[in-house]
């Protein structure tokens, strides 16, 4: 088969894998390369290209960072001072909430700014009395306009600017995005405030399937089964927390009477309560007035001690954790290491701004500091990485490459140009936005870019205009997934405790896709000329 006619069927096999959702992300991605190598495009070697790709390896290091402010209680942090905010009503609730998402997304990911805001905005929209339905949408939405505030908001940055360098122009600086993000993350809160209660449904919320790990709400539940003073300023810093934990079949902690102030372990736990499974506290086989109980299975146990310490008794065979102890761990605000944590970050920020190092080598240094440091263990790193979404990169660079060597992109560009009438680069730009826009509301942001730089490379080369208000554009409009809830992880995120349907989305979604598009088309050149 022709390479270019066999890139087509590719590419088109992969979005019909993408659109159906019937085959894992990670098999159609992988499937790419195999087929481009099968199929003749590409050598063996170029096929697999992505996996060693240094944007493949930055993102990853990237998720190691996002997992370390995570673990540090950065991120709980700045969730309680929005809940703080709870008091405010209607429109200052709602930027608090927008404002802290796209603050967060500029750092972390855009899906760990939303999975960490998102119980927070659930509780002070019900202390405010909002319904979540109308904060929910503008969360998920307010996280993707804040992905472009730096090169580090979105593996899409990155790519672009890799792109950018390779083709001819020059890498973004590490906060050159703002210049069109800090304008959108505006628009975006305005539009919301100032459409939303109109566009956004108004719906009785569902309950979050998972239970936060929020130490204060896990102590509230506690104090109604357990005869004992708890305090969760007390109980739960940087250094120290408590684990519930159930008495497992077949332990060996069957038949022992333990009483509260009891170590248990290696010493370095105490026992501060105890409860009979299946009893309330009061009844008939509740613990003595002393606190002593002799054990049986399925009674419950909250110990306190240090962190590390907690971590390794409730992955023991004696004793089921009812949460695990990272989860708690992770919900106290500046928790152990955060200063570290904090450090990193600023340095890795540094570095990236300056330039002073290739990008790859500044996220390897930020990854390695934070396992010297202490911050992350070496499996934790390797747990914090989303796996799906480095394959995803890796196995769609190379079909980016066969674009390229095959004439793909080229062909189109004549095509459209041909169509069109060539010659005016801000009609090129209008077409490349209009077609990411629509592949961005059905495949991931990343693909769509992926596929399309190409074209848009070829644009700007036959042109002989710069590329990087294509590059620029093409960021600027991917994040403009806000069509419908499989754009992306987050809207999805939102869909459930928000009690949004299928066709909520668009509605709010389409005039801020209409700005995405007119930032990009119009506002991208004035800054990134052509």
């Amino acid at each position: 088969m022709d390479p270019m006619w066999a890139t087509y069927v590719v590419l088109v096999l992969a979005v019909l894998g993408f659109m159906t959702n019937r085959v894992p992300l990670v098999i159609v991605a992988l499937f790419v390369p195999l087929a481009l190598w099968t199929t003749g495009v590409l050598p063996l070697t170029e096929a697999l290209q992505g996996f060693s790709d240094p944007v493949v390896l930055f993102i990853a290091f990237l998720f190691v960072l996002s997992d370390a402010l995570d673990a540090t209680g950065i991120t709980a942090w700045i969730g309680q001072q929005l809940e703080r905010r709870s008091s405010l009503r209607g429109a200052g609730l709602l930027l608090a909430v927008m404002a802290a998402a796209a603050a967060l997304s500029a750092v972390i990911s855009i899906n760990g700014a939303v999975a960490a805001l998102l119980p927070v905005a659930v509780v002070a929209a019900g202390r405010s009395g909002v319904v979540p339905s109308r904060m929910l949408i503008p969360l998920a939405f307010a996280a993707g306009a804040g992905s472009l505030l730096t090169l580090t908001g979105t593996p899409v940055n990155i790519i672009v600017s890799e792109m950018a360098a390779e083709s001819g122009g020059r890498e973004f600086g590490y906060f050159e995005f703002a210049l069109v993000g800090l304008p959108l993350v505006v628009v975006t809160a305005l539009v919301v405030v100032a459409f939303g209660g109109r566009l956004l449904p108004q719906r009785s919320p569902e309950r979050l399937t998972a239970n936060t790990a929020d130490p204060r709400e896990r102590v509230r539940s506690w104090q109604e089964r357990y005869p004992a003073d708890l305090e969760a300023g007390r109980l739960f810093t940087g250094g120290e927390g408590v684990a519930e934990v159930i008495v497992a079949p077949h332990s060996r902690l069957i038949g022992r009477t333990v009483f509260p102030g009891e170590t248990i372990g290696d010493g370095d736990l105490v026992v501060i309560a105890l409860h009979r499974g299946g009893a309330p506290p009061t009844g008939p086989e509740a613990p003595a007035p002393t606190g002593e109980l002799t054990l049986h299975t399925g009674d419950g146990v909250l110990i306190h001690g240090p962190w590390d310490a907690l971590h390794r008794y409730t992955e023991s065979s004696d004793v089921i954790a009812v949460e695990p102890s990272q989860s708690l761990q992770r919900g106290v605000p500046l928790g152990r290491g955060w200063r570290r944590c904090l450090a990193v970050l600023v340095g890795t920020i540094v570095l990236l701004a300056t330039g002073v190092v290739p990008p790859v080598i500044a996220g390897l240094l930020a990854a390695g500091a934070l396992v010297v440091l202490g911050v992350v263990s070496v499996p934790q790193g390797f747990r914090a990485v989303s796996w799906d979404t480095v394959i995803l990169i890796a196995g769609l660079i190379p079909l980016s490459n066969a674009f390229v060597s095959s004439g793909a992109a080229d062909e189109i560009a004549s095509l459209v140009d041909r169509l069109t009438g060539g010659g005016s680069p801000h009609f090129a730009l209008l077409v490349i936005c209009v077609l990411t826009l629509i592949l961005s509301q059905f495949i991931s942001n990343v693909a769509t870019v992926l596929v399309m730089a190409p074209v848009a490379v070829s644009f700007a080369q036959s042109l002989e205009v710069s590329v990087q208000p294509f590059m620029m554009a093409l960021t600027v409009v991917g994040a403009a997934a806000f069509l419908t809830p499989i754009a992306t992880p987050a809207n999805l995120m939102v869909m459930q405790p928000g009690g949004y349907r299928f066709g909520d989305y668009w509605r709010l979604g389409l005039p801020l896709a209409l700005v995405f598009l007119a930032a990009g088309v119009f506002y991208v050149p004035l800054i990134w000329p052509f």
